[in-house]
Parts: C-alpha cells; structure tokens; sequence
C-alpha cells in the first residue's frame, strides 16, 4: 500500500477562494494535482493548518507536504501562529515534510528560525540563477538539478535565519535561501522557497493578478508587457518543445518540462517511499 501524503494548507478560506476565482485551483489543489500527475494512484489527504487542531494519526502518514499561500510568518497574526503550531507537531511526530515558499518559511520560524520581507522587492514569476551552496552539491533533495537552473516563483517574504538544524543548500544573487533543509525536534523537512508544483499556466495568472504591483516594482512597463508574456507561457505551457517561445521568455527545458520541473517534490516522494527521512 503506498504511503499516504497529506497536503497542507495555508490560505484562510478567502484566500482559497480568491486563487481559485484567477488560477482555477487553491494553492493545495494545485499541489495536488502536481502530484498526482507525477504518481498516479497516489494516497492523498488534506488538512488547514488553521482549522486541523491536532495532525492526523502519524503512523498512517508517509510524509506532510506545505503548500504555499500569501502567509506572513514575520507578522504576529492567528494564522501564523496556527501555522508554526501545526508545524511543530509534525517535527515532534517524526513525518517527513516537504514545502514550497510558505511552506520554507513556516517551517522555519516554528523550528526557531525567521522570515521577513525580500529585498528588494517580490521574486516574480521566476527564481532565475539558482545555485547549490556547498551542502546542496550533495543533498538529495536536489539530485538531477543543473549547476545553475530557474523555478517558479511568487513571493514577497523570504527566510532571512535558518534556524539551529538548518542548511541552506541553494541561493540566488537576491534570495540567500532559495532552499534548505530543516531537522527540529523528530522531524526532517527539505523545503524551496520556489513553486516546483506550478504549471506554467498557473505562473500566468498569478503574474497578471499581481500586475499593478509589478508594474509599480519597475518589472513591467504595462499591462501590455504582462499581457504578451502572459500568453507566452501558457504557450509554453501547451507546448514544452516551443524553443522558439523559451528562449523568448528565457528559459529552457528545465522549467517547461514537468518531469524536471518537479524534480524536488520527486526527489522527496523517492525518499519517503524508500523510508529514509523517519526517525530512527
């Protein structure tokens, strides 16, 4: 019988319902999916980290997976401290965990670490120029990946301290945690402050629905330059092999393609499956 994952959430119900009204998904449905499509038939499960109280019996989880979400874990606010609540359970019960963007950070913080604003501003749409530190050249999270490569991206916080058990393991010139690997307590979390989980298509939205606030960051002249890239990437999207359309974006296979794309949330199911990140 395979592994169950539990799939987390970290948006407030309004939230949810704002990226499903511009994306077609909530952030933990759009996880979902992701995995799904990379193991069909997989056993899935999903919980608010606000709303769940107590995690799920741990004996029955393979491994907890964080999704991201518009959360500020540097803000003093109910729902953060629900958040970092929730993760300490999951260190203290020994569940191996994985998270995207929110997901690092919440992990962070509940294990001792901090988070607060990126400077200079959000990392919008892409995470360009990521790089193994020294520890990340050998952490399995990262296997298959090029010396250098870009993710998707969408946010405005970043993990400014690793706490104690912490390793960073990729930076890029402007994000010096774009990875990391957190042991607290029982637990072992392997964490990116990147979407490896987003489509293209999903980047698209979340790219037009941010656009006055790009546009006001000086990353767009207009709604125009969002729109035309916009449409590039759902090409890209519907079509990975248009070449023609990365290289007009910038990218490369790397991105387009979902097998590679994905390569940290494959690289963590490996090892849950393998049962190598349980306490022993």
């Amino acid at each position: 019988m395979s592994p169950i994952i539990l799939v987390v959430s970290s948006e407030t119900v309004s939230q949810q319902n704002e990226r499903r009204s511009y994306a077609g998904q909530a952030s933990h449905e759009s996880y979902a999916a992701a995995l799904r499509r990379l193991r069909p038939g997989i056993a899935l499960e999903t919980a608010s980290c606000f709303e769940a109280g107590d995690i799920p019996d741990p004996e029955h989880l393979g491994g907890i997976i964080f999704a991201g979400s518009p959360i500020q874990m540097h803000k003093d606010s109910a729902e953060a401290r629900a958040a970092a609540r929730f993760m300490s359970q999951v260190f203290d019960a020994g569940v191996p965990a994985f998270g995207s963007c929110a997901g690092l950070q919440i992990a962070a913080v509940a294990a001792g670490g901090e988070t607060g604003p990126r400077r200079p501003g959000a990392e919008v749409s892409f995470a360009r120029d990521i790089t193994r530190t020294e520890a990340g050249v050998r952490h399995p999270m990262l296997d298959g990946r090029p010396a250098t490569w870009t993710a998707p991206a969408m946010h405005s916080s970043v993990v400014t301290r690793l706490p104690a058990g912490g390793t960073n393991l990729a930076a890029n010139p402007d994000t010096p945690i774009e990875a990391a690997e957190i042991r607290h307590g029982r637990g072992i979390f392997w964490g990116v402050q990147y979407h490896p989980e987003l489509s293209l298509s999903e980047i698209a939205a979340s790219t037009l629905h941010q656009a006055e606030d790009i546009i006001d960051q000086g990353l767009a002249r207009d709604r125009r330059d969002l729109d035309d890239m916009a449409a590039r990437l759902r090409d890209l999207d519907d079509a990975p092999a248009r070449v023609d359309v990365a290289w007009q974006l910038g990218l490369n296979a790397e991105i387009s393609l979902f097998e590679r794309r994905t390569r940290e949330i494959d690289n963590f199911l490996n090892a849950v499956e393998k049962d190598i990140l349980r306490p022993t």
